[in-house]
């Protein structure tokens, strides 16, 4: 399989992926939460996310990874040098804590996600508005819901709703002018 670029601080990226041989991900409203909470503890501290989506088989993200300086603090990692790679390998852990888990609770093992991950570094704000369109738009393109809005596990009710959240909801409204 071809190499990915490799990702960089400071940049923004539309992340997905899928099973091996289209397999699904998430069999069971508790593997979407487990990722989700898996998602949060190995990404939180090196991207900020502006849109996410689950579906059976595969996810998208759209994601700003943060400044180098940023993800040293936050990881009190001060003084190192050379943490190019630090951004996939946490993508890496997250990917094997999830399988791990998923593996034990099916009785499978192996790989569950293709690898490598994929990646495309999103370079101007139409792409990111079309970006985070066509994530919310993807359960139903995939004929898993006929409306974005009944579909629980993307960000989507998140960007419309009011509650707090660690989602950069601000950002991506401010991209729409609403």
């Amino acid at each position: 399989m071809k190499n990915q670029p490799p990702v960089e601080y400071g940049k923004f990226y539309h992340i997905y992926n899928r099973g091996n041989n289209s397999e699904n991900l998430y069999l069971t409203p508790d593997n979407y939460s487990y990722f989700l909470s898996l998602y949060d503890k190995h990404i939180g501290v090196v991207a900020d996310t502006y849109a996410w989506c689950l579906m059976p088989n595969h996810f998208h993200l759209l994601v700003r990874v943060k400044d180098e300086e940023e993800v040293l603090k936050d990881l009190n990692l001060t003084g190192f040098k050379n943490l190019s790679g630090l951004v996939s390998q946490k993508f890496s852990n997250l990917f094997n804590a999830y399988t791990k888990a998923f593996n034990l609770r099916e009785g499978r093992h192996g790989s569950l996600f293709e690898r490598p991950f994929k990646r495309i570094e999103v370079t101007n704000e139409v792409y990111l508005r079309q970006l985070v369109y066509y994530i919310h738009s993807n359960p139903v393109k995939h004929g898993f819901t006929d409306n974005a809005l009944d579909w629980p596990w993307s960000s989507y009710l998140t960007i419309i709703s009011v509650k707090p959240t660690k989602l950069n909801r601000d950002s991506v409204l401010g991209w729409f002018d609403s």
